[in-house]
């Protein structure tokens, strides 16, 4: 993932939200020196404890950290440093499996899974963030993170999304299949869920703009108080990453600059834009009246019960690092579900009934964020696929840009 980085590319943070692939490299070796190693008797050595300042990202109850805000501008550890360091925490940790007492498998083995997820979180996360990195150089000194193995896909009509019914009634929802999960998917529990429908497909890039043509950022009827907020303190015109060019819409991405292709779904839009473009939809369209974003159960009880297309063609590794359009809807199958962009729902980010954290200090891995934060389901594709499964609960602020998100509707279902 970094052998195409700069010397330079490694340093940089474009703003608070973005941190420098220095630093992902060495907080993710970290997370096992500290979690794994410390707590199960490992050799936790001087180097470890030297960077625990550096490289901690939000455990109060470790100690002392850098602000997020400025991992971009220190110039030690080096990058070679932290290369060195990967080496000796994955040597050390190795050794540990080799050498534990049995009556700590169990424990080592929870702990090492968590550490292997959480290092797929952040490589979901390098490729949002060395997107945001290299799309801060002039248009003309940019330099894509691939090359493109694909031709540029054609412009194509914009075929209408059709909403599929979801019958209402009492539900289970949280992790309800085989292997591993977060501890924020858990306890299973029951809730009532209205009839509802949900579009078969993901809002495109030709419909949104429409609603930019249409005067969507200028219209704080569309919009909520602190969405308005986001549009007049940032003077937004469009999505993160559409430039106009000569009259032409075009869009950065990992793979270079392209023209705007209508029928890709639109990303890098805020809960806010996704929220606004829902209002615009139902106030413009007869057909997309009512439309609104879905909760987030109301999106899993939809992923669970109506046939999707398959997942072969999508999540990491597929598309060159981009959202690809949607199949032909001919089937009325569910299309863009999983692995395309991690889709913004109507949901607060709160626990399940009964919820209980991960024990120790990985509790402060997911319960103390459950505040004024809105969650995502679906997976993107940059999401390795087998960190991925229908109960995941990403979650996000909801001015949030930088990730790949996207827009699905959803409305009541007619009587």
């Amino acid at each position: 993932m970094c052998a195409s980085l700069t010397a330079e590319e490694y340093r940089l943070q474009p703003n608070q939200d973005v941190s420098p692939p220095w630093w992902n490299l060495g907080h993710t070796s970290w997370f096992f020196a500290r979690n794994v190693l410390a707590p199960l008797g490992g050799r936790y050595e001087p180097e470890d404890e030297q960077y625990d300042y550096v490289l901690n990202s939000y455990y109060v109850s470790l100690g002392r950290r850098l602000p997020r805000s400025q991992r971009g501008s220190l110039s030690r550890p080096t990058t070679e440093e932290i290369y060195r360091y990967r080496a000796s925490v994955d040597k050390r940790v190795a050794n540990l499996v080799e050498t534990v007492d049995d009556e700590r498998l169990d424990e080592l083995a929870f702990l090492l899974t968590v550490g292997i997820h959480h290092e797929q979180q952040h490589q979901e996360l390098f490729y949002t963030e060395i997107k945001c990195i290299l799309a801060q150089n002039p248009r003309q000194l940019r330099r894509p993170y691939v090359v493109s193995s694909q031709s540029l896909p054609a412009q194509r009509p914009v075929k209408p999304g059709h909403f599929q019914t979801v019958d209402g009634g009492l539900f289970e929802f949280g992790h309800q299949d085989d292997g591993w999960c977060w501890d924020n998917e858990l306890p299973v529990h029951r809730q009532y869920l209205s009839p509802f429908e949900l579009e078969d497909r993901m809002v495109t890039s030709g419909e949104f703009l429409e609603f930019v043509e249409d005067g969507g950022y200028q219209n704080a009827l569309l919009w909520l108080d602190n969405g308005w907020r986001e549009v007049e303190g940032h003077q937004l015109r469009g999505p993160l990453y559409w430039e106009q060019i000569d009259r032409t819409w075009w869009i950065w991405t990992l793979s270079g600059m392209r023209r705007l292709t209508r029928d890709e779904p639109v990303c890098h839009v805020s809960f806010y834009e996704a929220e606004a473009f829902a209002r615009w939809k139902s106030a413009t369209f007869d057909a997309y009246r009512a439309a609104r974003l879905p909760t987030e159960r109301e999106w899993e009880r939809a992923a669970r019960v109506l046939p999707g297309e398959p997942c072969g063609d999508a999540f990491l590794g597929a598309h060159d690092l981009h959202p690809a359009p949607a199949t032909s809807g001919d089937d009325l199958r569910l299309r863009q579900m999983h692995g395309v962009l991690w889709q913004w729902t109507n949901s607060y980010y709160e626990p399940y009934p009964g919820y209980r954290p991960f024990p120790g200090v990985l509790a402060e891995y997911n319960g103390k964020f459950m505040d004024n934060q809105r969650v995502l389901r679906g997976g993107s594709c940059v999401t390795p696929r087998d960190h991925y499964r229908i109960s995941y609960r990403n979650f996000w602020p909801p001015q949030t840009r930088f990730q790949f998100t996207g827009i699905r509707l959803a409305r009541d279902a007619s009587e």
